[in-house]
């Protein structure tokens, strides 16, 4: 789409990121990263939340790091080389929606900014923390407030009230936040009623802590230090002002620390770093769009999950079996579909979508999913499942409540079966049984993955994992042979009798085994087996320091 010079002047959006979790972003944030066309992307914002700016979107390297007057360091900033974000340096193409980095001085970049807006684009300028109340961004906002161009300030959540709170420490309406990488007034702040909330860097600690004693505060007094806060690598350590650089020992980048007599209350208040499968990392061998529910339970239970792909999905290698079962499916040919997994439902509507249908092609027939996740999928086409397992969610809990044919009641006595090229045979059999014609069509491959990385690797042999989530019999094949077996530290845990028979066939102890077969409660069946190691005084997994700065 081409811009003139008269095309009406974008918008530019300043959008707070927040102390670091998505999940704080308001909901005006993250509607405008998702919608977002041109981005300026700070290079301390984390990859979370770059992420949510979508796959479309390129996040070029960052010449160099801006610093800003309230952080006072460089350095205190992601360093780029840690980005997994795809690089370049080229031009993108119009069409395409580019994130940019953000650099230089607040004019340079409000110039910049101005610039963009005035082709007709709206400029969405993302920062961490809170735009107004970083002095470089205030900077920025009020160059362009000087121009002609509108703006809008997204507020993002203050560190300085989020990450207390995460760590369980009640603040109390009466307390004070104060960034002691700049200037300070050490003799005020010692002076101020209520708890100190201060912003750090591990360089500022022995400054911080001669400072608020030689100004009256006890050596005594508490202080809880916190890295990475609000997200799952938070780690919060109890010190007092005495002992305060030799507790933060290993802890670098940016840290909150709350100094105070409620810092005591941790024990009681602390909720984020006390989930049952909090600083655990865990294996997901699926690919990172089959992974997102688990992966988000994972994280809702502390967790850190790490996806490896184990499985490619691929088109049969002749079409010619998938377009006779759809049109089949127009002629009225099937009584019922009966959908396995997610990648047999996106298949066959890949393949209505090659003819021209939409869901009025399912008219009069009948759908079963093996389970709910199969039948969301469904759903999410505007169509609702007549038949889901009442019990175990799998191809044997859905044989147990399938009706058998009935040629009084059943017009039709053909069912179709779109499935995996590896699918077991138990469902056909059994539907057979029941009096049933099944067409049992190829919908796709699965394929084993490419190897993960060389780190990925050494991680699985040697422990690094806390635990792996296998979801189905191919998982548990395919990780093993690109990657090896899991170590004998790590837990598994199976969702359901079929993937866990092919585990121990590996010669895997299989710890964790949900009752119902599905992903949440999968999850759920892991951090209740965390929890009852915990209670019985059961040690979890070794962790390694390295390991979790890795994740």
């Amino acid at each position: 789409m081409s811009r003139t010079k008269n095309a009406k002047p974008g918008r530019i959006l300043f959008v707070g990121s927040g102390p670091g979790n998505p999940d704080l972003l308001t909901v005006r944030a993250r509607d405008v990263l998702v919608d977002a066309t041109v981005a300026y992307v700070d290079p301390d914002v984390p990859a979370e939340i770059r992420d949510l700016i979508g796959s479309a979107h390129r996040i070029e390297e960052p010449a160099r790091a801006r610093t800003r007057k309230s952080e006072g360091k460089a350095d205190d900033a992601e360093n780029p080389a840690d980005d997994p974000q795809p690089k370049t340096a080229e031009p993108a193409d119009e069409a395409e929606q580019v994130v940019r980095p953000a650099l230089g001085d607040p004019a340079t970049v409000a110039k910049t900014l101005v610039a963009q807006a005035k082709t007709g684009t709206d400029v969405v300028r993302v920062v961490a923390g809170d735009p107004m109340t970083t002095d470089a961004v205030l900077a920025e906002i009020t160059a362009v407030a000087r121009t002609s161009v509108a703006f809008e300030v997204l507020p993002g959540l203050p560190a300085g009230a989020a990450v207390p709170g995460f760590a369980g420490v009640p603040l109390g309406s009466a307390h004070t936040v104060a960034d002691v990488r700049g200037d300070v007034d050490w003799a005020a702040l010692a002076a101020a009623p209520g708890p100190l909330v201060l912003h750090a860097t591990d360089s500022h600690l022995g400054e911080v802590a001669s400072a608020l004693t030689e100004h009256g505060l006890a050596p005594q007094t508490p202080v809880a230090i916190t890295v990475n806060g609000t997200t799952c690598r938070q780690r919060t350590v109890e010190a007092t002002i005495a002992t305060l650089t030799d507790a933060a020992t290993g802890l670098t980048g940016p840290l909150i620390l709350t100094v105070g007599k409620p810092v005591e209350k941790r024990g009681k208040f602390s909720w984020w770093e006390s989930r049952a499968l909090y600083g655990w990392t865990v294996l997901v061998p699926r690919t990172k769009d089959q992974a997102a529910d688990m992966s988000q339970r994972l994280v809702s239970h502390g967790a850190i999950p790490r996806e490896v792909p184990t499985i490619a999905v691929e088109p049969p290698r002749s079409p010619a079996q998938m377009e006779r079962a759809v049109k089949g499916l127009v002629d009225g040919r099937y009584q019922w579909v009966v959908f396995t997994s997610t990648n047999a439902v996106r298949a066959v509507w890949e393949k209505f979508a090659e003819f021209g249908l939409d869901a009025r092609a399912f008219s009069g027939v009948k759908i079963a999913c093996v389970g709910e996740s199969t039948a969301a999928k469904v759903r999410s086409f505007g169509v609702e499942p007549e038949l889901l397992p009442s019990g175990e969610q799998s191809s044997l809990g859905l044989l147990e409540d399938f009706p058998p044919y009935d040629e009084i009641l059943d017009p039709v006595d053909r069912i179709l079966l779109p499935r995996a090229d590896i699918a077991t045979e138990t469902l056909a059999e059994g539907l057979r049984e029941r009096g049933w014609e099944i067409d049992d069509v190829t919908a796709y491959r699965t394929v084993r993955a490419a190897p993960p990385p060389a780190e990925t690797r050494e991680m699985i042999k040697t422990g690094g994992f806390d635990a792996v989530c296998f979801t189905s019999s191919s998982t548990v094949r395919n990780l093993v042979g690109i990657a090896g077996k899991p170590h004998a530290r790590t837990i598994v845990a199976c969702i359901g009798p079929k993937t866990a028979e092919t585990a121990v066939e590996f010669g895997l102890r299989v710890d964790v085994r949900p009752e119902t077969a599905s992903i949440p409660d999968l999850v759920d069946a892991l951090a209740n087996h965390a929890a009852t190691l915990r209670a019985e005084g059961a040690l979890p997994p070794p962790r390694k320091k390295s390991r979790r700065s890795r994740s």
